[in-house]
């Protein structure tokens, strides 16, 4: 599943300048008097490499600053902590710092709400910080939580289409997804439109949407890239490799630095056979930012390279980062599962991906996992148990398509098997086994 963070940013933005804040703030007026609250604002996380040295970077240093004196000099006011809250979850997405900056953006946000319990850019906020720390039940509680200070803000129905979708509520998500698009149709409606419809096995939808996402965008801006580069990603999936390279190349054009574009054209360079490009692209992106599944890729070319030890080395790495995220409250049982799955470590893979399942059953990406692992496994009862909920949106992802197609075979429906291997060259022409 994509994380919509970025997309989820925006929409606190709009919030904190003051969507729905006529409710908040009747809301507020309600509650008994504002209990002590700690000033502390945990400090801004120092960046490292070319982002030290990004233009932006000393105003939002000045600009925290002026934040932090603006609460000692008046703790009660909740707006600069609402403020900072919003620098540091961009400075999450920026930097990919989260294992530090989630933990200091929820307790921001526990300050706040402290003040004003019925805050709903605040609970929106922490709702939106749960998602990314694929807390998905909580999250989806705290956006309904939201829904109900204010009903007709487009943005907190964004994050309810993301929980719902994680947990596997599709019908729900769809119902979300059309009110936010009814309250406001934006770059983030249209986004979640077009996952919606990847969801279902729409790809020519999905990538109309978000070509519709794109347009809508600020040109240059960082969530206009996000949607270019998500572009992107339908196009690689869907086969069309010179036009996901040129959504890349563009958006690196305007942000050099930009490391989802980096990685996406390491993808375009690895299906063209051009590992050593392609480990080039991603080294500069894991230079720029330490997101684990860099890393993680860089790890399955040397083992499309034959280089066994290297692979099983970088693998060990991602491990390890993995680990670090899961200490600062981020759960990643559905990484550590597809992980152990491709190192044969399976034993781990079927725990990890059980414990995800037990959170959320009708989720159709722990479901391919889970199924990938047992039939590894050679457990091909369980692979098609899984299997067949992972197919039930109809989707046409050619890798999901892939295990579907050999579980099939494994459990005596050869031709079962052929159809789906065909509906996956439908999407990807170009889809190798």
């Amino acid at each position: 599943m994509k994380t919509y963070l970025s997309i989820i940013l925006i929409a606190l933005l709009i919030a904190v300048t003051g969507c729905g804040k006529k409710k908040q703030h009747n809301e507020a007026a309600k509650q008994p008097a504002a209990p002590a609250v700690t000033n502390e604002i945990p400090a801004l996380y120092e960046r490292q490499g070319e982002l030290a040295s990004a233009t932006e970077w000393a105003k939002t240093k000045d600009k925290v600053k002026e934040l932090r004196q603006k609460v000692s000099e008046n703790p009660s006011d909740v707006k600069p902590r609402l403020q900072i809250a919003v620098i540091y979850l961009s400075e999450a997405r920026i930097t990919g710092e989260h294992p530090y900056y989630y933990p200091a953006v929820l307790k921001i946000l526990d300050d706040v709400l402290a003040i004003e319990p019925q805050n709903f850019e605040a609970t929106t906020f922490k709702a939106s910080v749960k998602m990314s720390q694929h807390q998905f039940a909580e999250a989806r509680d705290l956006a309904e939580r939201a829904r109900k200070i204010n009903p007709n803000n487009a943005y907190v129905y964004g994050v309810l289409v993301d929980a719902n979708v994680e947990l596997g509520n599709y019908d729900d998500a769809v119902a979300m997804s059309d009110k936010m698009q009814a309250l406001k149709p934006s770059l983030e409606a249209y986004s979640r439109a077009s996952y919606l419809r990847e969801i279902y096995g729409n790809y020519p939808g999905s990538i109309e949407a978000m070509k519709l996402a794109v347009d809508a965008g600020l040109p240059g801006s960082e969530p206009q890239c996000w949607a270019k580069n998500t572009l992107g990603h339908l196009y690689e999936t869907t086969g069309q490799l010179k036009q996901a390279e040129i959504q890349y190349q563009e958006i690196l054009a305007m942000r050099p630095s930009y490391a989802f574009a980096l990685r996406g054209l390491a993808q375009v360079h690895k299906a063209a056979g051009q590992y050593d490009k392609a480990l080039a692209e991603l080294d500069k992106a894991a230079k720029v930012m330490p997101e684990f599944s860099f890393h993680e890729e860089m790890a399955d070319i040397y083992a499309l390279q034959g280089n066994k030890q290297k692979a099983a080395d970088k693998y060990r790495e991602v491990a390890k980062m993995l680990d670090e995220d899961a200490r600062s409250g981020h759960s990643v049982d559905l990484e550590l599962c597809k992980l152990y799955t491709k190192t044969n470590q399976l034993d781990s893979a079927i725990a990890f991906g059980l414990k995800e399942y037990a959170k959320r059953p009708k989720n159709i990406d722990v479901n391919h996992a889970l199924a990938a692992a047992y039939f590894k496994d050679k457990n091909n009862d369980k692979a098609k148990q899984h299997i067949k909920v992972a197919l039930r949106t109809g989707s046409r992802d050619p890798e999901l398509l892939q295990v579907a197609s050999a579980i099939a075979v494994a459990t005596g429906d050869k031709a079962q098997g052929n159809r789906l291997l065909a509906q996956a060259r439908k999407t990807n022409p170009r889809f190798v086994l």
